[in-house]
């Protein structure tokens, strides 16, 4: 079967918010860009997709995806789930027979977490990782494409799993903290450092420290 994985990334200039008391514009988007990293090679390690693809309307995001070895789609519609689905639809078109779309911000991500979904969706034709609250979606595995909606934003697992439901397919919901742990406050920076992230542990805790 023909795995392939899509990482959407908002425009840098647009880049973690929530950290802007934190952070400095530049520090947001080296963040930003060492998490998209991190993603990307653990989806290279674990060995289970064809290609991987960079959705972004950020033409510096999508340069250094290339340069890190996947591939660069420039979005083509307007909004997050349209240019996700447009993407998608190339993804299709192309052959892909199972679609990961993923969160570029997980940096506790970890090879087996990969894997554990890749499994899954043997059995389950839609796989959906929960965000930590419960309500969001840090990935979401689809076997065919587009056989799910796009629905991410507020209450996205619930959404998600109401249109698996209404379109009769077997659905999962796998919980881990490398897929659950995202970044969008500096108290989250603080629970990386803790844990030990092994993926660019101290360019977080440098972040996650004001003024060092």
């Amino acid at each position: 079967m023909k795995y392939t994985a899509l990482i959407p990334v908002k425009s840098l200039a647009l880049a973690k918010s929530r950290l802007v008391p934190s952070l400095t514009q530049h520090e947001r988007e080296t963040l930003v860009l060492d998490m998209l990293h991190h993603v990307l090679r653990i989806l290279r390690q674990s060995e289970c997709f064809e290609h991987i693809s960079v959705v972004s309307a950020d033409a510096r995001v999508l340069s250094q995806a290339e340069q890190w070895g996947a591939h660069a789609l420039p979005e083509e519609r307007d909004g997050h789930n349209p240019a996700l689905e447009a993407a998608a639809r190339r993804e299709l078109a192309a052959g892909s027979a199972a679609l990961l779309t993923i969160s570029a911000d997980l940096p506790l991500l970890t090879v087996c977490d990969i894997r554990a979904l890749a499994r899954q969706s043997a059995q389950y034709e839609v796989v959906l990782a929960a965000s930590r609250e419960g309500t969001g979606t840090n990935a979401v595995l689809v076997r065919p494409p587009l056989a799910l909606p796009y629905l991410f934003g507020p209450n996205s697992l619930h959404l998600h799993k109401q249109a698996a439901i209404q379109r009769n397919l077997h659905y999962l919901i796998y919980n881990s903290r490398g897929l659950a742990m995202d970044v969008d406050t500096i108290d989250d920076l603080h629970e990386i450092q803790d844990a030990g992230c092994i993926c660019q542990q101290a360019n977080y805790a440098k972040l996650a420290t004001p003024n060092l």
